[in-house]
Protein backbone atom coordinates (compact mmCIF):
# COMPACT_ATOMS: atom_id res chain seq x y z
CA UNK A 1 0.00 0.00 0.00
CA UNK A 2 1.01 3.38 -0.84
CA UNK A 3 1.26 6.32 1.98
CA UNK A 4 1.64 9.66 1.27
CA UNK A 5 3.55 11.50 3.95
CA UNK A 6 2.97 15.12 4.22
CA UNK A 7 4.19 17.76 6.54
CA UNK A 8 1.57 19.71 8.04
CA UNK A 9 1.69 22.90 9.62
CA UNK A 10 -1.44 23.67 12.00
CA UNK A 11 -2.93 27.15 12.85
CA UNK A 12 -3.39 27.90 16.01
CA UNK A 13 -7.34 28.55 16.52
CA UNK A 14 -9.09 30.11 19.72
CA UNK A 15 -12.38 29.66 21.36
CA UNK A 16 -12.40 26.24 19.50
CA UNK A 17 -15.00 23.39 21.07
CA UNK A 18 -12.32 20.29 21.04
CA UNK A 19 -9.22 22.02 21.74
CA UNK A 20 -6.70 24.43 20.74
CA UNK A 21 -4.45 23.44 17.99
CA UNK A 22 -0.62 24.58 18.72
CA UNK A 23 1.64 25.72 16.12
CA UNK A 24 3.57 22.84 15.58
CA UNK A 25 4.43 20.10 12.33
CA UNK A 26 3.08 17.37 12.26
CA UNK A 27 4.09 14.07 9.70
CA UNK A 28 1.06 12.10 8.64
CA UNK A 29 -0.02 9.59 6.74
CA UNK A 30 -3.53 10.67 5.27
CA UNK A 31 -3.71 11.16 1.56
CA UNK A 32 -7.03 13.03 1.78
CA UNK A 33 -6.34 15.48 4.25
CA UNK A 34 -8.49 18.44 5.11
CA UNK A 35 -7.06 21.98 4.54
CA UNK A 36 -7.64 23.44 8.14
CA UNK A 37 -8.65 26.35 6.64
CA UNK A 38 -11.39 25.45 3.92
CA UNK A 39 -14.69 27.89 4.00
CA UNK A 40 -16.41 24.10 5.92
CA UNK A 41 -13.64 23.28 7.64
CA UNK A 42 -15.12 25.09 11.11
CA UNK A 43 -18.35 23.85 10.33
CA UNK A 44 -17.71 20.39 9.67
CA UNK A 45 -15.85 19.97 12.76
CA UNK A 46 -18.15 21.58 15.01
CA UNK A 47 -21.25 18.80 13.37
CA UNK A 48 -18.76 15.86 14.63
CA UNK A 49 -18.52 18.12 17.92
CA UNK A 50 -22.68 17.96 18.50
CA UNK A 51 -22.79 14.27 17.03
CA UNK A 52 -20.30 13.09 19.73
CA UNK A 53 -22.46 14.94 23.02
CA UNK A 54 -24.87 12.60 24.76
CA UNK A 55 -28.62 12.57 23.47
CA UNK A 56 -30.52 15.15 26.47
CA UNK A 57 -32.82 13.83 28.61
CA UNK A 58 -36.08 14.57 28.44
CA UNK A 59 -36.91 17.12 31.93
CA UNK A 60 -39.62 15.63 33.99
CA UNK A 61 -41.22 18.74 35.05
CA UNK A 62 -43.76 18.80 37.46
CA UNK A 63 -46.57 19.91 34.43
CA UNK A 64 -44.94 16.42 32.82
CA UNK A 65 -45.71 14.51 35.55
CA UNK A 66 -48.76 15.67 36.95
CA UNK A 67 -50.32 14.95 33.54
CA UNK A 68 -48.91 11.39 33.45
CA UNK A 69 -49.75 10.98 36.95
CA UNK A 70 -53.06 8.85 35.73
CA UNK A 71 -55.28 6.39 37.82
CA UNK A 72 -54.47 3.42 36.31
CA UNK A 73 -56.50 0.48 36.81
CA UNK A 74 -54.43 -1.90 34.62
CA UNK A 75 -50.75 -2.72 34.67
CA UNK A 76 -48.39 -4.87 32.74
CA UNK A 77 -48.15 -8.33 34.25
CA UNK A 78 -45.32 -9.08 32.66
CA UNK A 79 -43.70 -6.58 34.68
CA UNK A 80 -43.10 -7.29 38.28
CA UNK A 81 -42.26 -4.83 41.06
CA UNK A 82 -39.29 -4.96 42.99
CA UNK A 83 -39.12 -4.06 46.59
CA UNK A 84 -36.73 -1.57 46.25
CA UNK A 85 -38.66 0.14 43.99
CA UNK A 86 -41.52 0.34 46.55
CA UNK A 87 -39.06 1.43 49.26
CA UNK A 88 -38.07 4.70 46.99
CA UNK A 89 -41.79 5.59 46.75
CA UNK A 90 -42.38 5.10 50.61
CA UNK A 91 -39.17 6.88 51.20
CA UNK A 92 -41.00 10.32 49.48
CA UNK A 93 -43.15 10.46 53.04
CA UNK A 94 -39.89 11.63 54.66
CA UNK A 95 -39.97 14.66 52.36
CA UNK A 96 -43.23 15.49 52.71
CA UNK A 97 -44.82 18.55 55.09
CA UNK A 98 -46.81 16.54 57.91
CA UNK A 99 -49.45 18.80 60.27
CA UNK A 100 -47.47 19.71 63.24
CA UNK A 101 -44.74 17.40 62.23
CA UNK A 102 -46.22 14.61 64.49
CA UNK A 103 -45.33 11.91 61.09
CA UNK A 104 -48.35 9.94 62.00
CA UNK A 105 -48.63 7.68 58.50
CA UNK A 106 -46.94 3.98 58.32
CA UNK A 107 -46.32 2.37 55.38
CA UNK A 108 -46.70 -1.37 54.40
CA UNK A 109 -45.43 -2.87 51.26
CA UNK A 110 -46.51 -5.60 49.54
CA UNK A 111 -44.97 -7.40 46.98
CA UNK A 112 -46.38 -9.67 44.18
CA UNK A 113 -45.75 -12.90 46.55
CA UNK A 114 -48.84 -11.11 48.40
CA UNK A 115 -51.04 -9.18 45.85
CA UNK A 116 -53.67 -11.36 45.74
CA UNK A 117 -54.01 -11.37 49.61
CA UNK A 118 -55.03 -7.30 48.73
CA UNK A 119 -56.38 -7.90 45.20
CA UNK A 120 -59.60 -9.75 46.45
CA UNK A 121 -60.33 -7.12 48.90
CA UNK A 122 -59.86 -3.81 46.71
CA UNK A 123 -62.68 -2.36 43.98
CA UNK A 124 -61.67 -0.33 40.96
CA UNK A 125 -63.70 1.45 38.86
CA UNK A 126 -66.96 2.28 40.70
CA UNK A 127 -68.12 4.22 38.33
CA UNK A 128 -67.91 1.31 35.46
CA UNK A 129 -68.91 -1.32 37.74
CA UNK A 130 -70.05 -3.35 34.20
CA UNK A 131 -66.62 -3.51 33.41
CA UNK A 132 -65.65 -5.37 36.04
CA UNK A 133 -62.28 -3.71 36.78
CA UNK A 134 -59.13 -4.66 36.59
CA UNK A 135 -59.75 -6.91 33.18
CA UNK A 136 -58.43 -10.30 33.71
CA UNK A 137 -54.68 -10.15 33.41
CA UNK A 138 -54.11 -6.67 33.85
CA UNK A 139 -54.10 -6.82 37.88
CA UNK A 140 -51.74 -4.90 39.99
CA UNK A 141 -49.09 -7.28 41.24
CA UNK A 142 -47.69 -4.22 44.40
CA UNK A 143 -49.41 -2.54 46.98
CA UNK A 144 -48.72 0.17 49.57
CA UNK A 145 -51.06 -0.38 52.48
CA UNK A 146 -51.12 3.21 54.34
CA UNK A 147 -52.46 3.13 58.26
CA UNK A 148 -52.70 5.80 61.04
CA UNK A 149 -50.68 5.42 64.50
CA UNK A 150 -53.73 7.74 65.58
CA UNK A 151 -57.66 7.95 64.96
CA UNK A 152 -58.52 9.43 61.33
CA UNK A 153 -59.14 13.38 61.86
CA UNK A 154 -58.97 16.35 59.45
CA UNK A 155 -55.13 16.60 59.84
CA UNK A 156 -54.88 12.82 59.16
CA UNK A 157 -56.68 13.26 56.10
CA UNK A 158 -54.47 16.39 55.11
CA UNK A 159 -51.61 14.63 55.52
CA UNK A 160 -52.66 11.48 53.32
CA UNK A 161 -53.37 13.33 50.42
CA UNK A 162 -49.78 15.09 50.72
CA UNK A 163 -48.26 11.58 50.78
CA UNK A 164 -50.42 10.02 48.84
CA UNK A 165 -50.04 12.54 46.13
CA UNK A 166 -46.28 12.82 46.36
CA UNK A 167 -45.42 8.94 46.08
CA UNK A 168 -47.63 8.50 42.98
CA UNK A 169 -45.36 11.40 41.23
CA UNK A 170 -42.17 9.68 42.53
CA UNK A 171 -43.55 6.79 41.13
CA UNK A 172 -44.67 7.95 37.52
CA UNK A 173 -41.32 9.76 37.33
CA UNK A 174 -39.50 5.77 37.85
CA UNK A 175 -41.48 4.82 34.94
CA UNK A 176 -44.44 3.12 37.02
CA UNK A 177 -48.32 4.19 37.42
CA UNK A 178 -50.42 3.74 40.73
CA UNK A 179 -54.32 4.43 41.70
CA UNK A 180 -55.71 5.53 45.24
CA UNK A 181 -57.88 3.07 46.25
CA UNK A 182 -60.66 3.82 48.71
CA UNK A 183 -62.66 1.61 47.88
CA UNK A 184 -61.87 -1.79 50.29
CA UNK A 185 -62.61 -3.59 53.26
CA UNK A 186 -60.34 -2.44 55.39
CA UNK A 187 -61.24 -4.65 58.17
CA UNK A 188 -59.70 -8.02 56.26
CA UNK A 189 -57.42 -5.80 54.86
CA UNK A 190 -55.99 -5.32 58.11
CA UNK A 191 -56.16 -9.20 59.55
CA UNK A 192 -54.97 -10.58 56.07
CA UNK A 193 -51.64 -8.55 56.66
CA UNK A 194 -51.71 -8.18 59.97
CA UNK A 195 -51.51 -4.96 60.68
CA UNK A 196 -50.99 -2.77 63.79
CA UNK A 197 -52.97 0.27 62.84
CA UNK A 198 -56.31 0.60 60.75
CA UNK A 199 -55.73 1.51 57.30
CA UNK A 200 -56.05 4.18 55.46
CA UNK A 201 -55.83 4.29 51.92
CA UNK A 202 -54.57 1.68 49.31
CA UNK A 203 -52.39 2.40 46.41
CA UNK A 204 -51.68 -0.07 43.42
CA UNK A 205 -48.40 0.35 41.90
CA UNK A 206 -47.28 -0.98 38.74
CA UNK A 207 -46.53 -0.58 34.91
CA UNK A 208 -49.82 0.98 33.53
CA UNK A 209 -51.23 -1.33 30.18
CA UNK A 210 -53.70 1.42 29.75
CA UNK A 211 -54.22 4.48 28.14
CA UNK A 212 -56.35 7.62 29.57
CA UNK A 213 -56.68 10.86 28.25
CA UNK A 214 -58.25 14.01 29.61
CA UNK A 215 -61.09 15.96 28.98
CA UNK A 216 -62.20 19.81 29.62
CA UNK A 217 -65.28 20.28 31.02
CA UNK A 218 -67.12 22.97 32.49
CA UNK A 219 -69.12 23.77 35.56
CA UNK A 220 -72.21 21.75 35.94
CA UNK A 221 -71.17 19.28 33.27
CA UNK A 222 -71.15 15.36 34.39
CA UNK A 223 -67.77 14.45 36.35
CA UNK A 224 -68.10 10.97 35.38
CA UNK A 225 -65.21 8.97 33.49
CA UNK A 226 -66.04 6.71 30.95
CA UNK A 227 -64.67 4.74 28.32
CA UNK A 228 -64.54 4.58 24.70
CA UNK A 229 -62.74 2.35 21.89
CA UNK A 230 -60.37 1.16 24.89
CA UNK A 231 -59.58 4.64 26.48
CA UNK A 232 -60.36 5.72 29.30
CA UNK A 233 -61.65 9.49 29.71
CA UNK A 234 -61.67 11.88 32.53
CA UNK A 235 -63.26 14.94 32.85
CA UNK A 236 -61.30 18.08 34.53
CA UNK A 237 -63.17 21.38 35.06
CA UNK A 238 -61.48 24.18 33.10
CA UNK A 239 -59.43 26.66 35.31
CA UNK A 240 -61.74 29.96 34.89
CA UNK A 241 -64.65 27.77 36.25
CA UNK A 242 -62.51 26.87 39.05
CA UNK A 243 -61.28 30.32 40.16
CA UNK A 244 -63.75 31.97 43.17
CA UNK A 245 -64.82 35.69 41.15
Amino acid sequence: MNLGICLVKFPKFSNFPIGVFEKKYYLCRNINFVDPMADNYLEKRMEDYRNQQPAKKRVATLNRLLKANRSYRGYDAKFVVRPDQLRRIIEVATLCPSARNQQVLRFRPVLSDEAATVLKHIRLGGALPELHLPFAGTEPNAFIVICSTVPDSHYVSVDLGIVAQSMLLQATEMGLGGICIGAFDHAEIKEALNLPHDPLLVLAIGRPAERIELVECGEGDSLTYYREEGVHYVPKIRVDDLILK
